[in-house]
């Protein structure tokens, strides 16, 4: 049952022209539309059938020349190491600077001030150093990323 309907949908689609009009009322303003009832006073447009082509053939790959530079597997294979290495220091050292970031946050949290009696104050004073500990969050969430995706 459901060959024969998929058969005739596939076949109607092609044949399928919506009607379009154009009205324009006494202010000039011009609008179209495709619902026959709103259309009453208005001139009908005769639109051409929709141009279909096909997609281009596949470009086939082009060889190489000769003279185009290329690096060996082992050199690509020292060059990823050491990308890795400097990026596994790079996220040591951000979460070395991230727990210092949070102990300073901590005292901050823990200090009350004589002039900070409205906590708007207090939250103010503390916006810095929050800002650091989402920074250095999310500089080591990625270089985390960063790493999972090297090879």
């Amino acid at each position: 049952m459901r060959m024969p309907l998929l058969m005739v949908l596939a076949f109607a689609a092609p044949q399928v022209h919506a009607e379009m009009w154009k009205c324009v009322d006494q202010d000039g303003n011009t609008r179209y539309t495709n619902v026959r009832s709103d259309a009453k006073g208005c001139k009908a447009l005769n639109l051409e059938p929709i141009n279909t082509a096909t997609a281009p053939p596949a470009i086939k790959a082009q060889p190489k020349p000769p003279s185009f530079p290329s690096v060996g597997t082992d050199t690509q294979r020292q060059r990823d190491a050491a990308r890795r290495k400097i990026l596994e220091q790079e996220l040591a050292q951000e979460q070395q600077q991230l727990e210092l970031a949070r102990k300073q946050l901590a005292e901050q949290q823990s200090t009350r001030l004589g002039s900070e009696k409205n906590y708007a104050r207090v939250e103010e004073r503390l916006k810095p150093y929050e800002t650091r500990v989402r920074l250095h969050e999310v500089n080591i969430e990625s270089l985390r990323k960063e790493l999972a995706n090297s090879r």
